[in-house]
């Protein structure tokens, strides 16, 4: 094997890792999505973008072969952005808290 080949195939692989991250960071966000959802009391037609990305996530039928991950990355990442536009519709969103009301103090001289 020659030095070419061994720098490949060492790029090669840390860019599967670097796919394989990325997967499995964005399952994570769709997961907190997914709660989200749950929480708010979202229709069920906007929980099928998840159960459909995850299943074509782990399916051995893509449309490039498995080890490149980029069209299940952009499935997901599709999902993800339905899911927290859903959710932000529906009035709930991302670490949305209840407003802080500040009072404002009286520095007048009586």
């Amino acid at each position: 094997m020659s030095d070419g080949t061994v720098v490949l195939l060492v790029l090669a692989g840390l860019a599967v890792v670097a796919m394989v991250v990325v997967a499995v960071i964005l399952l994570v966000k769709m997961v907190k999505a997914r709660k989200l959802l749950n929480e708010a009391g979202i229709p069920v037609e906007n929980k099928f973008l998840f159960w459909g990305a995850v299943v074509y996530l782990v399916s051995p039928v893509d449309l490039l072969p498995d080890p490149v991950l980029l069209d299940d990355i952009g499935i997901m990442l599709i999902a993800l952005r339905s899911l927290y536009a859903a959710a932000e519709k529906a009035g709930v969103g991302r670490g949305r808290r209840e407003p802080v009301t500040i009072e404002r103090a009286d520095w007048s001289a009586k």
